[in-house]
Parts: structure tokens; C-alpha cells; sequence
């Protein structure tokens, strides 16, 4: 269960992990992947092959989905070099130097997807965007009150990555969230506030009104724009 509670800060290394590990955000939510080119390898024989395929294949893929580009013949040699026991070429503060660049770098096309997200999905019918950044757009009017900041709420939710990868649901659940609306993030204290009970709003949430630049790993990595649909159904 995942309430959208402020963040806390979470190590470097976690953040990092975070990122290389999540589904890129450059497609929008409708949109459909394009298909990927069959591989010609032939699946391996032996349990070593087949380990070393499924191994490799699945580091390809974090990177890539998380945009960090890697220069393979030097982590082949560098792995080789591991398994045959051999010394490090690079000091630890190198490798640590290797993957802050790194991270920043991953951090910064995380951002420039969810900025370009937002300046799209701005533009269409029925989206509109607060002063904050915050983008929403009615599902459902309400007709009851709206709740102030101090108020506890009592809400079912979705929330996905821009990608529509789900983090969290509480119809999945099937059991409402209740908390109190000044302990959640940004974007719901400021966002309900708008509704009124029995509402149903669809949140575009930057990341600097989520969880920020440290996410919320292993679901949420840094920087994360998100997607919320959020049913106020009492004020508490």
C-alpha cells in the first residue's frame, strides 16, 4: 500500500538503482510501443549460456529503458576482467565519480521527458494547469463540500508513471485511503482542495509537486512525473 505521502530523502545509490531499473517515460500514456526487432541469437545449451543470456539481457534492458548510454566492449572487458579475478583498472573514487555522472545524466533525460509530458498533455481539451504546475482534468463533478487543507479525507486512487505503469490502487484493493490532506504530497493537498465529495479528477503531477528529485523506489524512481485519478468520496 502506497499513500502519497511526502518523500524523505533516500541515499544516492538507491536513486540510482531507481532509475536504471525503471521503464522509460518518453511515451506518452496511450501510446503504443513499437514493436521490438526479433533477436537472431540462438537460446543457449547449457545452464551457464542460458544464465549468461537472461543475465546480460536483463542489464540491456534496464539501461536502456533509462536512457544511460555504455560503451560495451569496455564492459566486456571489465567483466572479464572481474571473472578472472584481476585488479580494478579504475580507483573506488573513480567508480564512484562513473556512477554520480551517471546518475545525473539519467536524472536529467528522467526530467526532460516528464517536462516535455507536461507541455503536451497542457495543450489538450479538458486539461487545465495551476499556477503551481499542477495539471487536472474533471472526470466526475461533485456536488458535496471541498475539503480544506487540515481536513482528513477519505478517497479511492490510482497512480501511474507516465508510461501507465501502476504504482498503486486502492480499487485494487478494494479499500478507500483515508488520511489527513496536509500529509500527502504537493499535488493532492493542493489538488482536492478543488474538489468537491463525490468528484472524480485525473492529477498530471510534476515531480517537484510528487516525490521530488528522490523518488519513492523501487516504484517511483527520482524525478517522476505521475499520473493520478482520485474519487474524493467523504471528508472525514
Amino acid at each position: 500500500m502506497r499513500f502519497p505521502l511526502k518523500f524523505t530523502v533516500l541515499p544516492a545509490a538507491v536513486a540510482f538503482l531507481s532509475l536504471a531499473g525503471s521503464v522509460s517515460p518518453l511515451q506518452a500514456q496511450d501510446d503504443q510501443a513499437p514493436t521490438a526487432e526479433a533477436s537472431s541469437t540462438a537460446v543457449p545449451e547449457t545452464l551457464e549460456g542460458r544464465f549468461g543470456y537472461a543475465y546480460g539481457f536483463q542489464i540491456g534492458k534496464q539501461l536502456q529503458r533509462a536512457g544511460i548510454p555504455i560503451d560495451l566492449d569496455t564492459f566486456q572487458k571489465a567483466l572479464a576482467d572481474a571473472m578472472a579475478g584481476k585488479e580494478s583498472a579504475m580507483t573506488d573514487a573513480e567508480v564512484q565519480a562513473a556512477f554520480n555522472d551517471v546518475q545525473k545524466k539519467a536524472e536529467e533525460i528522467k526530467a526532460a521527458a516528464g517536462k516535455q509530458f507536461l507541455e503536451e498533455n497542457g495543450q489538450k481539451e479538458g486539461v487545465k494547469t495551476t499556477d503551481s504546475g499542477l495539471q487536472y482534468q474533471v472526470l466526475k463533478e461533485g456536488s458535496g463540500d471541498s475539503p480544506a487543507a487540515e481536513d482528513v479525507v477519505k478517497v479511492h486512487y490510482r497512480g501511474t508513471l507516465i508510461d501507465g505503469s501502476e504504482f498503486d490502487s486502492s480499487y485494487a484493493r478494494n479499500e478507500p485511503a483515508s488520511f489527513p490532506l496536509n500529509r500527502v504530497i504537493p499535488a493532492w493537498t493542493e489538488g482536492l482542495q478543488l474538489m468537491k465529495t463525490g468528484a472524480k479528477y485525473r492529477f498530471f503531477v510534476p515531480h517537484q509537486l510528487g516525490y521530488g528529485e528522490q523518488g519513492s523506489p523501487p516504484d517511483i524512481p527520482p524525478y517522476s512525473t505521475l499520473i493520478f485519478d482520485v474519487e474524493l468520496l467523504d471528508i472525514e
